[in-house]
């Protein structure tokens, strides 16, 4: 597969690096992973640019490389060009998540994480409480920070004692962890349009706003999902060149790839379909916050119902754990002349290989039925996107190590999904269609075996 871009590389998934540290009460982190000598240079550009996260030691690894953590929030297309250009021809960085980060030594005297359970020792022995093993680990040991919210996970504060100490609990988090106000989060709701169980447990309302790659996001936490895991698809589809295209964006949201597409990638109109009203609203206020509303068109409702056909030279279908259903309308909108890039998100399990290895050559199978020619060019250019096993690949007994197996399993998926396309396409439009994998980006890990991935298959007519 190929780099995300000259002299960078994105990460192979959520915790890529991992550092040991005791005691951390914080969750993933972002960082830039380079080789010592161009550790210094990045250090002070990241300072001077404020995106390096000094609550995190800088750690030199194993392996002579060093990661500085940075506050991906405020990490732009335009800083990684920087840093790019600022790199030797043929040398790469990472940019991965950290899960165990070591803190640094002023953060260790004064971090939220420290600061919340000292005060929360203080307010449970003030009502004549105990603290307890118990309650320490019933604390959060992450959350997210929108503007002045707190949102809590929803593994934390479920022990009965915090029921007994009513609001002035949620006072004491809010000041703890300098917010004005507090929410918790719960289950996506299975409803069809992943809502989110919040509750707001302190303050009036839940709108937000949340800045990315400098572009603002405004939506209520109890009623809208918000993803901060897939900041590097949004970063990558920021550097597509989009100039001039119209983009069709099947699971838009509040605007999660609607506005990267429009802001940075420089989409000429984006048709962006959503069906949780709510989404909807916040994606309507996200547009004119950014001042593209007048290049973009919101489709509400259910998309397999869209009437709208032959406009898109690209179509982003963001959906976990699947998009399938939306292949089909993916298809109709691809331009019948000259066809586009589908964007595909899956989470494809690493194992087991056997079963969508079968359904791969059932589905090659059928194709060669339908169309032998055009089966066996796809075929050969599938191949040629395959990436080939490396020793480094392997462990010293010869095995494919995990990531290895997992890429495997990535291809397998893209090559199927690719013929299943194929097949969708002619039955559309009544003549043989090529289809070629560009890419597979991996986003990050979404449980154990599972990883989120996104697939760039380029779909042509065949004249």
């Amino acid at each position: 597969m190929a780099a995300a871009g000259a002299g960078w590389q994105l990460p192979l998934g959520s915790g890529s690096v991992k550092m040991d540290a005791k005691n951390v009460n914080s969750g993933p982190v972002f960082a830039l992973v380079t080789k010592s000598q161009f550790a210094q240079r990045f250090r002070e550009y990241l300072a001077r640019e404020g995106i390096l996260d000094v609550r995190y030691r800088v750690q030199k690894l194993l392996d002579s490389t060093v990661a500085l953590p940075v506050l991906g929030e405020k990490l732009t297309e335009q800083h990684l060009q920087a840093l790019r250009e600022s790199l030797p021809p043929e040398t790469t960085c990472t940019l991965t998540w950290v899960q165990d980060p070591v803190p640094s030594k002023a953060a260790r005297v004064q971090s939220p994480a420290r600061k919340l359970s000292s005060e929360l020792q203080r307010l449970v022995s003030g009502s004549e409480g105990r603290w307890s093993d118990e309650l320490a680990d019933d604390l959060p040991r992450s959350w997210q920070r929108h503007g002045d919210l707190v949102l809590l996970s929803e593994d934390s504060f479920r022990a009965a004692l915090w029921k007994q100490l009513g609001p002035e609990l949620w006072g004491t988090v809010a000041s703890a962890l300098g917010a004005r106000r507090v929410a918790k989060r719960g289950r996506v709701s299975p409803d069809g349009v992943r809502s989110p169980t919040v509750t707001l447990l302190l303050g009036q309302d839940g709108w937000v706003e949340h800045v990315d790659n400098g572009i603002r996001y405004t939506f209520d936490v109890t009623r809208c999902m918000f993803s901060p895991g897939n900041i590097t698809e949004k970063l990558r589809v920021a550097s597509l060149p989009c100039a001039g295209e119209v983009v069709a964006d099947l699971y838009a949201g509040i605007g999660y790839f609607t506005l990267p597409y429009l802001v940075h990638a420089g989409a000429a109109f984006v048709h962006a379909c959503e069906w949780n009203p709510h989404a909807v609203e916040a994606l309507r206020r996200n547009l004119e916050l950014n001042g593209v509303q007048d290049r973009c068109q919101i489709h509400p409702g259910d998309n397999r119902q869209l009437e709208l056909r032959d406009v898109a030279d690209r179509v982003n279908l963001g959906l976990l754990p699947s998009s399938e259903e939306g292949w089909p309308i993916a298809c109709q909108l691809l331009r019948k002349g000259t066809g586009g890039i589908l964007h595909i998100h899956q989470n494809v399990e690493s194992f087991p290989a056997k079963a969508l290895h079968l359904h791969s050559g059932h589905l090659e199978e059928q194709q060669l039925q339908q169309c032998p020619e055009q089966a066996f060019s796809n075929r050969q250019e599938d191949q040629r996107n395959c990436r080939n096993p490396k020793d480094a690949d392997r462990t010293d007994s010869g095995r494919e190590t995990p990531a290895a197996m997992a890429r495997a399993e990535w291809q397998r998926w893209a090559e199927t999904t690719g013929a299943r396309i194929r097949i969708l396409l002619q039955q559309l439009h009544g003549k043989p269609w090529r289809t070629n994998i560009l890419h597979i980006e991996p986003v990050k890990s979404y449980a154990p075996h599972v990883d989120h991935v996104v697939l760039d298959l380029e779909c042509r007519p065949l004249s």
